[in-house]
């Protein structure tokens, strides 16, 4: 009986639409009170230069797993799909043929064009729309021996953007998206009831993209991460700015709690400030052709 109960349980996951779950879950995540999305958290380019700072001082190992899990070679010609300021688009165009790296938010996309210059990259073009408005057709240059998306799964029909994916790739796809709420989450989901007066709603995760790529007929190999984040901040001021767009301040009560929050967190340590945390993340690739 026990047997047949768990039968009926494992197939009801499969009546489920995967792909409306996941578009719930992103529904629920960008409606949580002054949510800020990425695409204008990120067209603000001292944002982006914040992120950016951070990303090269403490996402080397991140970059580094990432690329040593790609098989490349100085022909390769590589999609990055969310590029952001190149943080994994920067070193990987000094190993392979060709990158397209598409980002829709202008503050991203200026720093990038800058550390592009700065690093003598030749060999990346960028695309400034986000995934949804790409026709594949008309603005990419495919097929790409590799397709990434690190980190950047903001889209609300993950089946059509898979879709998309694999239809550009003579190779891999390879996505990469949180296992469990990644550590800034955390903090939104501690903080956030008291600061605006409702819940945050953490947005979907990597178990829900499996079972969405299953239901495409795409069954990914899986590789889980650790996911270590570090803010380092020089004084009080410097934190809270990077932080009060993220949490949407707009008001007094607001910023008080904003405050007591972070450096009720933080730690001091060589005359800095210091928010850490890990996650686990997943790496799904699949080949997009036999």
């Amino acid at each position: 009986m026990e047997e047949n109960g768990s039968s009926e349980k494992d197939l009801l996951l499969y009546d489920v639409d995967w792909n409306e779950v996941w578009r719930e879950r992103m529904r629920l995540h960008s409606s949580s009170a002054s949510f800020t999305d990425s695409l204008h958290l990120w067209k603000d380019e001292d944002n982006a230069r914040r992120y950016e700072k951070t990303a090269r001082k403490g996402y080397g190992k991140r970059i580094r797993d990432t690329l040593e899990g790609l098989s490349i070679t100085s022909k390769t010609r590589v999609l990055d799909i969310g590029s952001g300021p190149g943080t994994i688009a920067i070193p990987l165009a000094k190993r392979v043929g060709e990158i397209t790296a598409v980002e829709p938010a202008a503050g991203m996309v200026n720093v990038l064009k800058e550390r592009i210059q700065e690093e003598g990259v030749k060999n990346i073009r960028i695309v400034q729309l986000g995934w949804e408005d790409v026709d594949i057709e008309r603005d990419l240059e495919g097929a790409y021996d590799i397709v990434i998306a690190s980190l950047s799964l903001n889209m609300m029909d993950m089946r059509e953007a898979a879709r998309k994916m694999t239809a550009v790739c003579s190779g891999t796809v390879n996505l990469y998206w949180f296992a469990d709420m990644p550590f800034w989450e955390r903090n939104y989901y501690e903080v956030w009831p008291e600061m605006h007066g409702n819940r945050y709603h953490p947005g979907p995760k990597v178990d829900c993209l499996f079972m969405l790529l299953c239901q495409m007929g795409i069954y990914p190999d899986v590789t889980m991460m650790p996911l270590d984040k570090e803010y380092r901040f020089s004084r009080p001021e410097e934190m809270f700015d990077h932080f009060r767009t993220r949490f949407g301040v707009t008001t007094d009560h607001q910023e008080d709690v904003m405050r007591r929050h972070l450096l009720a967190k933080a730690r001091r340590e060589d005359g800095m400030y210091i928010l850490s945390g890990e996650t686990i993340y997943a790496r799904l690739s699949w080949k997009a052709v036999g």
